[in-house]
């Protein structure tokens, strides 16, 4: 049987480097070797492409020169329809520079390049097959501000926010300060606008903490939201797979943090298993009612953002009232959320072969549509005198 060259893209010039690395491993030694073969494409911190087996095993990466030293640089082709990698070395009279054809490209990274539809544009223009959110919904789901606007205008429940520029607060930080007391209800959460992985994000109690918190957010993103906390609170995600036609989606989960916030620590640096280590309770345990409930609200959520693969959707409970949040969407989750599918019966190579089938699906898909005409309006007429 033919087997489907799988381009798995991970690493990236994104806090959530390591994160991606893990992740990638994962999906790595998930894919059924008697369909697919796998390509590693390594882009470095320093946003350099690379490929070779040694990206394969996570011990690899303790050696970080070592590990590049064996590896080959490759270019990733634009041109449309070419759908090729390229390496990276001198060709000569005698020798061309050798390439590979991928049949879909299966991007894992996490955060900033990666997840926020800068890479995903890279695809597009190639016209390659690629699992997950496309352009648009990769880059409003990973910046919070539009995310919000978009579920707002959708009609589903946020907690109150506020949002600014950093350069806003450097300049008039008693203004930003003042009108968040006067806006909102302290405790708050402050948050880059634009990360995951609750890099850069806390809590903050009172003015004090709140500046030091605004800080600590600009360091990560030049736009920061600051957002009531929902007190007493519970942590609900549930995970969405599909497209905005048809949409499966899985039992609801709560993660288990040892913090108010569930950190990065929390999250990720549990064994180095990423998100399918951390601590949870599967299913989570809340009432049918309401596990139905937060599973509507995230399947609205995933349509509303153009969402496309597998997404995770986190939710905010105030466990006194009851209310739910739509907290935000991650269109390339940790593990990519393999764990809350195996209840169902989805294990996750079979979760794999289906985000595959859905980026060769909308692939076809997006053949069928009319992106500019055959006939040159330039080579008739329009012209006097020689001018037009």
């Amino acid at each position: 049987m033919l087997k489907i060259k799988v381009g798995v893209i991970f690493g990236g010039r994104s806090v959530e480097h390591e994160v991606s690395v893990i992740s990638a491993l994962q999906v790595m030694h998930a894919l059924d070797g008697e369909k697919y073969q796998v390509m590693p494409l390594y882009i470095s911190k320093q946003g350099v492409w690379h490929t070779g087996e040694a990206l394969k095993e996570l011990g690899s990466f303790r050696d970080m020169p070592r590990l590049l030293a064996a590896c080959q640089k490759v270019l990733f082709s634009a041109n449309r329809g070419e759908a090729k990698v390229l390496y990276d070395r001198p060709a000569s009279f005698f020798r061309k520079a050798a390439e590979e054809r991928l049949d879909v490209a299966f991007p894992v990274i996490h955060g900033t390049y990666g997840e926020d539809g800068c890479l995903q544009g890279l695809l597009e223009l190639s016209g390659i097959p690629y699992v997950g959110a496309g352009v648009t919904g990769s880059a409003v789901g990973m910046d919070k501000i539009v995310m919000k606007a978009v579920l707002e205008r959708e009609g589903l429940p946020l907690v109150n926010y506020r949002h600014f520029y950093a350069w806003e607060m450097r300049e008039n930080s008693e203004k930003i300060i003042s009108a968040l007391e006067r806006d909102l209800k302290f405790p708050l959460i402050v948050k880059p606008a634009n990360l995951g992985s609750s890099i850069g994000i806390s809590r903050a109690k009172d003015a004090r903490e709140l500046a030091e918190a605004i800080d600590l957010a600009a360091r990560f993103a030049q736009r920061i939201v600051v957002e009531d906390a929902v007190e007493p609170l519970r942590e609900i995600n549930c995970s969405v797979l599909g497209d905005t036609k048809e949409q499966e989606v899985s039992c609801c989960e709560e993660p288990i943090g040892a913090h108010e916030i569930l950190s990065f620590q929390d999250k990720y640096l549990g064994g180095g298993k990423g998100m399918g280590g951390a601590a949870r309770r599967i299913p989570a345990p809340i009432s049918e009612e309401l596990s139905a409930h937060i599973r509507e609200l995230a399947r609205r959520s995933f349509k509303a953002l153009d969402g496309c693969g597998v997404c995770r959707m986190d939710f905010l409970l105030n466990s006194k009232s009851g209310q739910v949040y739509v907290n935000e969407i991650n269109t390339i989750p940790g593990s990519l959320s393999f764990y809350l599918w195996e209840p169902a019966g989805l294990g996750f190579p079979k979760l794999l072969d289906k985000l595959i089938a859905l980026a060769l699906k909308r692939s076809r898909e997006q053949e069928k549509l009319i992106y500019s005409y055959d006939s040159n309006i330039l080579a008739g007429g329009g012209r006097k005198n020689g001018k037009f």
